[in-house]
C-alpha cells in the first residue's frame, strides 16, 4: 500500500479526521511561509491526525519562528529520506507542496483541522466518562460523576472556545463599560494604563494602554532611543514599586535591534547618575563617579526590564518570542527599537513597503493578543530636511517606507529638537554668522518636542520637553536656562504697548535697578538657574512701595497698592520683561534680564 493509499485508509476509520485538508494546509505553508503567520494563532502540532504531519508542522513551526525558509528541501534535513511505502520522505513533501491551497485560504484550512482535533477531544472525553460511569464503585454517586464531567469539559472549555469571537448584546457591552467608568471615577482621574512617567505627556496621551500600538518616529540622532528606554525604565521601576508593595506584576520586554544590551546599559546609567553618557561610554569617569554607578546599577538591578539584542529579527520570531516571554515572566509593556530593522517573510518579492506593512500589521496583532501595550520606534523619511520644508517639524507621511505604519498605529509620537537641525547649519568660527548662530544655540538648546501626530481616542498636539544630549534623558519640563538681555531687549521693542500702570512699573523697575538693587547670591542663583549671572535684584517691598508712591500717592490701603501693583506687574512678567524670585521665607525680589549687562 504506498503512502496516499495508507492516508485514505485512515480517512475512513470512526475518528473524524480529514487527511486532504491537513496536506492542503501544510502545502499552503510549503508553497507561502506567509501563510504560516496567519494559521499560527488557529492550529497547533497535535491538532493534526496523522503522525508524520505532526512531525512535519513541528519543523515547520520551528524554522517559521526562527525566520528562515521553510520549503521541501530545509524540511528534509530534519526528517530524512525514509521509505513511506513507495514514496520518500522527499517525494512525499513535494506532493504536499504540490496539493497546498492558496495563501487567502489557509486560515479556512487550519480552523478545519483543529476543529476535527476538538472533536476527536470530545470523543476521547466522553469515551473515558462512559468507561468511568461504568467502573465506579457502589459508593459514589451520580452527582459525583457529573461533577466529574463537568470538571472534564471545563477544562476542554479554553481550547474549544480558543480562536473564536462571540457577539455581545450592547446591554453587555454597556454594563462592562459601566463598571469599568466607575472605578476610573473611584481611581479620583488616575492613569488607566502605564504611566511614562512625563506628566506632560502622560496627560495628553493618558498613558499607555494595552492593546495600543505606540509608534516613536524621528529622524536619526533625534531622540528615539533614549524616549524608548526612558520610557521603558520609567515603567519599569514604576512596577518595581509596586512589586516592593506587594503586587504581582511582570516585566517590561525591550527588542534592541540596533544596539548591544551593554549600550542600553551605558545610556540608562547615564541617565540616572548625571554622568555623560559619551564619558560613561568611554570610561572616562572618575572615582567619586564610578562609584555612583556601581550603586545605581545595584539599585537598577532589579527592576522588571527584559533586554533582547538578537539582531535582524522576523516578525514570527519576535511574537514568539514575545508570547514566550508573557508565559514565563507576564509581560506588562512591549518596546521595538526600530521598527524598520525588523523583518517580515524571507522569501517576499513584492517591494521593502509591504514587508514594513507586514511587520506593522504583525505589531498590532501582537499588542491585541497579548493585551500589551507595544511601543515602536521608527524612522522617519530624510524629506523633513529637504531646502522646502521650512518647518521641518515631522508628519505622518513622513514615516520611512510607511506602507500601513499610520493606519495600525494607534497614538503616533513624533520627537521634534530644533537644535538638532540647527547644529547642522553651524557656520564657521569668528564670523557675524556665528555669533548669532551661537546666541540662537543657547536660547533653544534643551528644548524638545514630543508631537501627538496621531491619537485614536484623544487631542493631537506638541508637548513641550526638555532634553539633556549630555544625559540622553528626556526632562518633563524643558530646564531652565539663563535669559539673554539682548533677547528681552527686543522682547520689549517687539510689545511698546503696555496698560499704563505697567509701562509706570518698567520705568520704575529700569531706575530701581541701577539705584537699589543688591547682586544676586550663589544662593539665589542655585535656587533660580533662570537668573543672569550679573543680575541685579530689586526687593519686591522696595519696588511696591516706590510704585505706591507714584501712582496712588497719600494712598493707606496697602492691599489696594498691593493690587495694583500685581495687575501692572502680571503685565510684565507676561511679557518677560520682568520675573519674581526667591521665597517667603528668604524674600521676594525682582529682576529685569535687559537690565544685566552682556
Amino acid at each position: 500500500m504506498t503512502r496516499m493509499q495508507e492516508l485514505d485508509h485512515l480517512a475512513l476509520r470512526t475518528l473524524p479526521a480529514d487527511i486532504d485538508t491537513e496536506q492542503a494546509l501544510i502545502g499552503a505553508v510549503l508553497i507561502d511561509n506567509r501563510a504560516y503567520g496567519r494559521v499560527v494563532r488557529i492550529v497547533e502540532q497535535e491538532h493534526f491526525f496523522d503522525e508524520l504531519h505532526r512531525r512535519v508542522w513541528g519543523v515547520v513551526s520551528k524554522l517559521c519562528e526562527a525566520g528562515r525558509a521553510a520549503t521541501p528541501l530545509t524540511l528534509k534535513t530534519y526528517l530524512g529520506d525514509g521509505d513511506l511505502g513507495g514514496m520518500t520522505v522527499g517525494e512525499y513533501l513535494s506532493a504536499l507542496a504540490t496539493a497546498g491551497v492558496p495563501l487567502s485560504q489557509a486560515a479556512d484550512y487550519a480552523r478545519i483541522v483543529r476543529d476535527l482535533a476538538m472533536r476527536r477531544r470530545l470523543i476521547s472525553v466522553t469515551m473515558e466518562l462512559t468507561a468511568t460511569a461504568y467502573d465506579l464503585c457502589p459508593e459514589t454517586t451520580a452527582e459525583q460523576v457529573f461533577a466529574h464531567v463537568e470538571a472534564a469539559l471545563e477544562e476542554l472549555r479554553p481550547a474549544l472556545s480558543a480562536e473564536r469571537s462571540e457577539f455581545q448584546s450592547f446591554g453587555d457591552v454597556a454594563e462592562t463599560a459601566i463598571q469599568s467608568m466607575q472605578q476610573d471615577w473611584q481611581a479620583g482621574g488616575q492613569l488607566r494604563g502605564l504611566s511614562t512617567g512625563y506628566e506632560g505627556l502622560d496627560e495628553k496621551i493618558g498613558g499607555l494602554e494595552a492593546p495600543d500600538l505606540i509608534i516613536i518616529g524621528g529622524r536619526p540622532g533625534i531622540g528615539k532611543t533614549a524616549l524608548g528606554l526612558n520610557i521603558a525604565v520609567n515603567v519599569a521601576k514604576g512596577l518595581q514599586r509596586k512589586r516592593q508593595n506587594g503586587q504581582r506584576t511582570g516585566v517590561v520586554g525591550f527588542f534592541s535591534l540596533e544596539m548591544g544590551k551593554a549600550q542600553l546599559f551605558d545610556r540608562a546609567v547615564a541617565a540616572e547618575t548625571g554622568v555623560a553618557a559619551h564619558r560613561v561610554k568611554k570610561r572616562k569617569i572618575s572615582t567619586p563617579e564610578f562609584e555612583s554607578i556601581i550603586l545605581k546599577a545595584r539599585e537598577l538591578r532589579d527592576i522588571p526590564l527584559d533586554i533582547d539584542e538578537t539582531g535582524g529579527i522576523s516578525i514570527t520570531r519576535l511574537a514568539a518570542k514575545a508570547r514566550d516571554l508573557k508565559k514565563r515572566r507576564g509581560l506588562e509593556l512591549l518596546v521595538i527599537d526600530y521598527l524598520q530593522l525588523v523583518k517580515g517573510d524571507e522569501r517576499r518579492k513584492d517591494g521593502r513597503t509591504q514587508e514594513v506593512t507586514e511587520v506593522s500589521n504583525g505589531l498590532k496583532e501582537l499588542a491585541k493578543e497579548l493585551r500589551v501595550p507595544v511601543i515602536a520606534l521608527a524612522q522617519v523619511g530624510r524629506q523633513v530636511e529637504s531646502a522646502e520644508r521650512r518647518d521641518r517639524r515631522p508628519m505622518l507621511s513622513d514615516l520611512r517606507e510607511s506602507g500601513s505604519i499610520e493606519q495600525d498605529a494607534d497614538v503616533v509620537l513624533f520627537v521634534y529638537r530644533e537644535d538638532y537641525y540647527l547644529e547642522q547649519r553651524r557656520p564657521a568660527e569668528g564670523t557675524e554668522e556665528f555669533a548669532a548662530w551661537e546666541r540662537e544655540m543657547a536660547r533653544i538648546t534643551g528644548l524638545a518636542e514630543v508631537i501627538v501626530a496621531k491619537q485614536r481616542h484623544g487631542s493631537r498636539g506638541p508637548v513641550d520637553m526638555g532634553f539633556d544630549a549630555e544625559l540622553m534623558l528626556f526632562l518633563d519640563k524643558p530646564p531652565p536656562r539663563e535669559i539673554s538681555p539682548e533677547e528681552t531687549r527686543q522682547k520689549v521693542a517687539k510689545k511698546p504697548r503696555l496698560p499704563a500702570e505697567a509701562t509706570i512699573l518698567y520705568g520704575l523697575l529700569r531706575t530701581l535697578s541701577m539705584h537699589k538693587s543688591v547682586p544676586v547670591s550663589p544662593e539665589q542663583r542655585r535656587a533660580n538657574r533662570e537668573i543672569p549671572v550679573n543680575a541685579r535684584l530689586v526687593p519686591l517691598d522696595v519696588a511696591t512701595r516706590a510704585f505706591g508712591n507714584d501712582t496712588m500717592p497719600g494712598e493707606a490701603d496697602q492691599n489696594k497698592i498691593n493690587k495694583k501693583f500685581h495687575d501692572a506687574f502680571k503685565a510684565l512678567r507676561a511679557a518677560e520683561i520682568a520675573f519674581y524670585t526667591g521665597t517667603k521665607e528668604a524674600g521676594f525680589h525682582i529682576f529685569m534680564p535687559e537690565m544685566v549687562n552682556d
